[in-house]
């Protein structure tokens, strides 16, 4: 909800279905993929968010949000559940476990050099035609784009650094909902 303020938004917490069409968008935040997938179905949000990113609704998933925007994940529980609507193959905790965690720097396309937190993070093995490649970490895709819908395996709100958000933000206020 900082980063969000940072970056010149409003946020409120999803909690209802409901609550979906007061939402201009929406961020999917770090945190456990399966649990995320299973509170999202307990709370009967799965099919309504799945409607909702169809329909154009712009999202943002980091590290475990990014999980769930993916339309493949590899190294997932056979139950794992995604809301996904990006084109792309995503591997869970691919640079390690929570004791492999890392800082790094690298370009971000159109947002200039960043400091990123990697906890646990995923990586993109494989992207769709109509995924943008927005950065690149070791070697390996840690942000991409597909429409209104942003992904980064890394956490920006931990670093203070406003400027993916403001990136999100801005693509919010592109969007013609």
């Amino acid at each position: 909800m900082r980063a969000l303020s940072a970056a010149g938004a409003e946020g409120i917490a999803l909690r209802r279905p409901s609550e979906l069409a007061q939402l201009s968008g929406v961020v999917i935040p770090g945190g456990e993929s399966t649990t995320i997938g299973k509170l999202l179905d307990t709370f009967e949000l799965l099919e309504p968010l799945r409607a909702a990113l169809r329909g154009g609704l712009p999202a943002y998933g980091s590290c475990a949000g990014m999980i769930v925007l993916a339309d493949r994940v590899l190294d997932g529980p056979a139950d794992q559940v995604t809301i996904g609507g990006i084109d792309m193959t995503v591997r869970r905790n691919a640079f390690g476990r929570q004791v492999d965690s890392f800082e790094g720097r690298f370009e971000f396309a159109g947002v200039g050099e960043v400091e990123a937190v990697f906890i646990r993070a995923p990586w993109v093995e494989q992207c769709g035609p109509e995924v943008t490649v927005l950065a690149e970490a070791a070697g390996k895709i840690v942000a991409v784009r597909q429409g209104a819908l942003l992904a980064t395996s890394f956490h920006p709100e931990l670093t203070g650094d406003a400027r993916i958000h403001r990136l999100f933000v801005s693509m919010v206020k592109d969007t013609d909902r």
